[in-house]
C-alpha cells in the first residue's frame, strides 16, 4: 500500500436524508441557507418552514423506500472515478473520492476531518452539479472554505475546482446514452412519437434576474445532448422544463408537468422525462418525476417514462474520471468563468473564493479593485 497521501477528489452535492429521522434536519439546513433563497428573519422563518414541511416530506421519502439513495450512488460513482483516474493519471495517484454534502450526512465538516486524518495535501473540489448555480455549487464551495478555516487548515491543502462541466463531451455522451436507454422502454413503433422532456431543478426568478448562469448552462447541456443524439440516430422532439418549485414566489418555468399537459393538448401522447441536471436518483426523480408526474400523465391518458439516472452507470463513472484527470493535467485552479461574480451577487465577500489555490487566482472584482 502506498504511503503517499491520496489526491482528494471531493464530490460536492446537496445530499439527502438517508432515514426518516434525518428529514427535519435536512430541511432546516436547506431553508436557512441564504444562498438558496433570501427571506426576512431567515433563521426563524426557515426553521418554521422546515417544521411545517417535514411530515409531508417524510411521507414522500417513505414512498421511495425510507430515505434518499444519493449517498449510496455518490459513493459508487466515486469508486468508479477513482479506478479510472488511477489508470489515466498515475502521476497524481492514488486518488480518493470524498463525499461532502451540504445539508445531510456526510456533511462538509466530516469530509474535512477525514481529509485531515488522511494527511491530504492536494484536493479537487468537484461539484456534482454539472451546471453552475450559486445556489448549489456556489453554496457548497463557500461552505468548504468556511469549514477549512474552522479546522485551521488554510495552508495544509492545495486546492483546485471543477466548478462546471455542463458541456464536457464525456458527460454529454454518457447522458445521451441514458436517453437512448430510456427510449428502449417504449415499443419500437412508438419511439419516434416520444417527446423528450429535459427536466431540471428550477430556480427562483430572483436568482435568475441576479445573473445566475444556471439556466443558460442547462440549455447548453440540452443543445449538446441533442447534437449527440442525432449522431446516434435519435431525432425526437424535445422541450426544456423545470421542476421542484418551492413556495409562492416566482420560479423559472415552465413546470415539467404543465409543459406535458400543454403538449398533450397539441396531440402529443408519449413523453419521457430526462433528468438533465441530476447525477443520481433521489426524491426529485423517484417521487416527483416517477410518481407525481407519472400519475398526472396516466390521468390524462398519456404514456410516460423516465430515462434512467446515472447511478452506477459505467459510462458515467468513466466520464467523471476523464473530467477530473483532464483537470489535474491542466494544472488550473478553476474555469475562467469562476472568477466572475454574478451581477446581482448576494454574497460578494464569500463567493468565488479559493483557499490556497494550486495556480494563481484572483476574482475579477478583486483584480479591478487592486488597479
Amino acid at each position: 500500500m502506498s504511503s503517499k497521501p491520496p489526491t482528494a477528489i471531493v464530490m460536492m452535492n446537496m445530499g439527502g436524508p438517508s432515514t426518516q429521522e434525518e428529514v427535519h434536519g435536512f430541511l432546516y439546513n436547506l431553508f436557512t441557507d441564504r444562498q438558496i433563497m433570501q427571506m426576512p428573519m431567515q433563521s426563524t422563518l426557515g426553521a418554521w418552514i422546515a417544521r411545517r414541511r417535514a411530515p409531508k416530506i417524510r411521507e414522500q421519502y417513505a414512498a421511495i423506500g425510507g430515505g434518499s439513495p444519493i449517498g449510496k450512488w455518490t459513493e459508487a460513482q466515486g469508486k468508479m472515478m477513482e479506478k479510472h483516474m488511477d489508470a489515466m493519471s498515475p502521476e497524481t495517484a492514488p486518488h480518493k473520492a470524498y463525499t461532502a454534502f451540504r445539508y445531510a450526512a456526510p456533511m462538509t465538516e466530516a469530509c474535512v476531518a477525514q481529509m485531515k486524518a488522511d494527511g491530504v495535501t492536494r484536493a479537487v473540489a468537484f461539484s456534482q452539479f454539472p451546471q453552475w448555480s450559486c445556489t448549489t455549487s456556489g453554496s457548497s464551495m463557500n461552505e468548504m472554505w468556511r469549514q477549512i478555516k474552522e479546522a485551521g487548515m488554510e495552508q495544509q491543502i492545495t486546492w483546485s475546482l471543477i466548478d462546471r462541466w455542463h458541456s464536457h463531451p464525456a458527460f454529454i455522451n454518457a447522458l445521451a446514452h441514458r436517453v437512448v436507454k430510456g427510449l428502449e422502454q417504449f415499443e419500437e413503433a412508438e419511439r419516434s412519437k416520444v417527446v423528450m422532456l429535459f427536466s431540471a431543478h428550477s430556480l427562483p426568478m430572483r436568482r435568475v434576474n441576479a445573473g445566475d448562469p444556471y439556466p443558460q448552462e442547462v440549455g447548453a447541456t440540452v443543445s449538446r445532448v441533442i447534437e449527440r443524439l442525432a449522431e446516434l440516430g435519435v431525432h425526437n422532439r424535445y422541450s426544456l422544463c423545470w421542476q421542484s418549485k418551492v413556495g409562492p414566489l416566482p420560479w423559472l418555468g415552465p413546470k415539467t408537468q404543465v409543459a406535458m399537459k400543454a403538449l398533450f393538448a397539441q396531440g402529443l401522447t408519449h413523453f419521457m422525462a430526462i433528468p438533465v441536471a441530476f447525477t443520481t436518483d433521489h426524491i426529485e426523480t423517484l417521487y416527483e418525476i416517477d410518481m407525481e408526474f407519472g400519475e398526472e400523465a396516466h390521468e390524462m391518458g398519456a404514456v410516460f417514462k423516465r430515462s434512467p439516472s446515472f447511478n452506477d452507470d459505467p459510462l458515467f463513472g468513466e466520464a467523471l474520471g476523464v473530467i477530473a484527470s483532464e483537470h489535474l493535467a491542466r494544472g488550473e485552479a478553476c474555469s475562467t468563468q469562476y472568477a466572475l461574480n454574478c451581477p446581482g451577487c448576494v454574497s460578494p465577500t464569500e463567493c468565488r473564493n479559493i483557499l490556497n489555490p494550486v495556480a494563481p487566482y484572483m476574482r475579477l472584482k478583486d483584480a479591478t479593485a487592486a488597479r
